[in-house]
């Protein structure tokens, strides 16, 4: 058994996946208990009554060559929050094992590691920056199953230093497992992380299209893990997650066409960043702008809550954490398109 393996929770090990209707598409199909007939106004390829394909492959292969990494080393699912959760409930114990985070961040680690009864070590981020406390995340790793780190984080925007996320992998080898989520990276202009799986098998990447391919809708989202790991974190999965509706939607909306239409958006929103971080910090109810690697902005206001009033008369939402610890008075801006940025600058100054 691997190292990576003995993390893993016994009784998932000895669990006998549930065995799903065998996929052959040059047969008919008569052995799934589908309709065979479809209904009526299903313009789909592949057709609504039928299945879908179980990990299907050519989104495999679409998301294998997006991202650079071997199929075999990939894992599609329902948005980075169902790897969240599958990653949770292989690897962590109820009432026994536990999971490390680095608020402030993503709050849905802390929330699947509850869920399944998992305890959770926190390990702020460092000062005004938001730095990653490394010592203090390898010492409580070594009493954990899976650390979560997010880079570019949620909310503050900011990368984590890369050497510090590798010493991390290179300290708790063999002790936990390093779960990278990449959800806003192709706005930081870093390259990915999943690279160096080979060199650092407990380390796992997460990458979603819903940020920069504008596909949050579909709910597709893939973990990048050493073969080991997705091969345990299949036999967990629901036997048909990846709905055929999505699967041909984002083969369509991943063609060479649509990510030079992302790319370009991408600079945009790049561009937009920048005017809105040198609008926002000349502004007098404006404390803070917090540097920012991802397509969100933090804000330290003089009041957020009349900021918030603001942006709500101008007819556009931005997000609250003022009241979260290390946060008071923050709020998060998502970047819009120009216009909208525009509208919610001058509310703020009219506020």
């Amino acid at each position: 058994m691997s190292s990576l393996l003995a993390l893993a929770r016994p009784d998932i090990l000895e669990l006998q996946p549930y065995q799903h209707a065998a996929w052959d598409p040059s047969h008919e199909r008569m052995h799934a208990n589908e309709m065979p007939w479809r209904a009526q106004g299903d313009n789909s390829d592949a057709g609504l009554n039928r299945y879908p394909e179980p990990q299907p492959r050519a989104l495999v292969e679409r998301m294998a060559r997006l991202y650079d990494v071997p199929a075999s080393q990939l894992l599609v699912g329902r948005g980075s929050d169902e790897a969240i959760d599958l990653l949770v409930r292989a690897f962590c114990r109820a009432g026994i094992d536990s999971v490390v985070t680095c608020p402030p961040t993503f709050g849905f680690y802390k929330v699947a590691a509850r869920i399944q009864g998992a305890a959770v070590i926190e390990v702020p981020l460092r000062g005004e920056d938001f730095l990653l406390d490394t010592r203090g995340v390898i010492g409580a790793g070594a009493r954990a199953k899976i650390v979560f780190l997010c880079s570019p984080n949620n909310p503050t925007g900011r990368l984590l230093d890369e050497p510090d996320i590798l010493a991390i992998c290179r300290a708790l080898e063999g002790r936990a497992l390093v779960c990278l989520d990449e959800a806003y990276l192709e706005f930081s202009g870093r390259a990915s992380l999943a690279s160096r799986i080979g060199e650092y098998p407990n380390l796992v990447i997460l990458r979603t299209l819903s940020k920069a391919y504008a596909l949050a809708g579909a709910r597709c989202g893939t973990l990048v893990a050493a073969e080991d790991t997705v091969a345990l974190l299949k036999r967990i999965i629901p036997p048909y997650a990846i709905p055929s509706s999505t699967v041909e939607d984002v083969l369509r909306l991943t063609e060479a066409p649509q990510q030079a239409i992302s790319a370009e958006r991408i600079r945009t929103i790049l561009e937009e960043r920048e005017r809105m971080r040198l609008r926002l910090a000349n502004m007098p109810s404006v404390l803070q702008v917090f540097d920012s690697d991802a397509n969100f902005l933090l804000v330290r206001f003089r009041d957020a809550r009349s900021t918030l009033e603001a942006g709500k008369s101008a007819g556009l939402l931005v997000r609250d954490f003022s009241t979260a610890p290390r946060l008071e008075g923050c709020l998060r801006i998502s970047i819009g398109t120009p216009e909208q940025n525009e509208r919610l600058l001058a509310a703020v100054e009219r506020a």
